[in-house]
């Protein structure tokens, strides 16, 4: 296991960055959504359009950033989707201020943010690679999953406080910040990198190249197992979110204090997960942590069906939400690390870039249909259909033996 120090100064800096802009998204999470309805008076109608159909407009955007990110630097690359999400955001409180604001200007925000999120998470995973040593990698992982997790846990209460105090676009401003100083943090990591091979005579986007990180991810029967298997678990758990806001919030009569419990306690768990997660993997081993980890974040989705009013049922959502991220946090690092060890450098940015679309088009797509449940029958139908279809997630889980085996990785020139 790779300590602190092995992980070098370049990962410092690079977890400092990525620290300062994951803290900002956290404090900015649904900033879009409320400003639409305290400022521009937006109805469900057209909230719901701006929180699922941006960041899928986002994701097909991004299909083309696979391919142009792979033949460049990443540092470069990463660099310019913070500044491009700064000056997205930036332009919000100066609209605002101007008296100028509205719902379009929203959606192309959050069409630009989506997009350069995929495209920045594709280069920051392709560069780290490159930063970090093989047995360096889970440990490096490991402690990105829990940064995500400590700031899911502090950003959106704070986020909440923020906007009840200095007014609604203050944490857009924050996030716009944040990205500005992750820009900076990246930069600070000096070095020279290579710049990447471009194949001889193939363009970077091609139409064949545009698909070559789906077809790394089906080609590699470990790869498919597990990214089918995350599409299908991020899908179900982000489309009950939705439902059951209104459950708790609605029916069952929680003060909004209440609800944000029930979702900050549980992200605390996500840092003893993601700790965990390289003991446990040398301890029990890779194969192990994917069966055990991957089926238990599954088998609790059904209990958020059950809840009652009062403290019972904020109980049962914290004890629900809290079994589902540990094992979340554990299985997430482990399935990122194995991912850059079975794909070959040259097609690393076109994978991670195929799988966040791939993730982000199942939750959308999956979300549309658990709204469309709900409005037709309820909203405890749709977490009853959640949890019961999750459990099968543990069949699309790779197989023991040979689909989990390290394989030889084509040479560049053969890709």
């Amino acid at each position: 296991m790779a300590g602190g120090k092995a992980l070098g100064r370049g990962f410092g800096r690079f977890w400092a960055a990525y620290a300062v802009s994951a803290y900002g998204s956290a404090l900015g999470f649904g900033a879009l959504p409320l400003i639409a309805v305290l400022v521009l008076h937006a109805g469900p109608a057209e909230v719901s359009a701006l929180s699922a159909a941006g960041p899928a407009v986002g994701a097909l955007v991004a299909v083309p950033l696979g391919p142009w990110v792979e033949f460049r630097r990443k540092r470069p690359v990463m660099i310019a989707m913070d500044l491009a999400r700064c000056a997205a955001l930036t332009t919000i409180p100066l609209a605002y201020a101007a008296g100028r604001l509205g719902l379009v200007q929203l959606f192309v925000v959050s069409v630009v943010v989506a997009a350069a999120r995929i495209a920045s998470g594709a280069a920051g995973g392709a560069y780290l690679k490159a930063l970090v040593r093989p047995e360096g990698l889970l440990v490096a992982n490991a402690r990105l999953e829990s940064t995500n997790w400590s700031s899911i846990a502090v950003g959106p209460p704070l986020g909440g406080a923020a906007v009840g105090v200095f007014g609604p676009v203050v944490t857009v401003v924050a996030d716009a910040l944040s990205y500005l100083l992750s820009a900076l943090g990246v930069a600070a990591i000096g070095g020279r990198e290579e710049a990447p091979v471009r194949p001889a005579g193939k363009g970077p986007l091609r139409a064949g190249a545009l698909l070559d990180g789906w077809r790394h991810i089906m080609g590699d029967r470990g790869l498919r197992a597990l990214c089918l298997n995350t599409m299908l678990v991020s899908g179900l758990i982000m489309a009950t979110e939705p439902v059951l806001a209104v459950l708790l919030l609605g029916r069952l009569g929680f003060a909004p204090w209440q609800y944000g419990l029930a979702f900050a306690v549980p992200c605390l768990g996500g840092l003893v997960g993601s700790r965990l997660a390289p003991r446990v993997v040398a301890r029990y081993g890779r194969e192990r942590v994917f069966r055990t980890a991957g089926t238990l974040r599954a088998v609790w989705l059904i209990g958020l069906a059950f809840v009652r009013p009062g403290a019972v049922g904020l109980v049962t959502v914290i004890a629900v939400e809290l079994a589902i991220v540990i094992n979340m946090s554990l299985f997430t690092p482990v399935v990122a690390t194995y991912r850059l060890e079975r794909t070959p450098r040259h097609l690393l940015a076109r994978t991670l870039t195929a799988w966040s679309i791939s993730q982000q088009a199942s939750i959308a797509a999956l979300t549309a249909l658990g709204g469309l449940l709900a409005a037709a029958t309820g909203p405890r139908t749709v977490l009853v259909a959640a949890g019961l279809l999750v459990l099968a997630s543990p069949l699309l889980l790779p197989r023991p033996g040979r689909a989990l085996r390290h394989e030889p990785q084509p040479a560049p020139g053969h890709a």
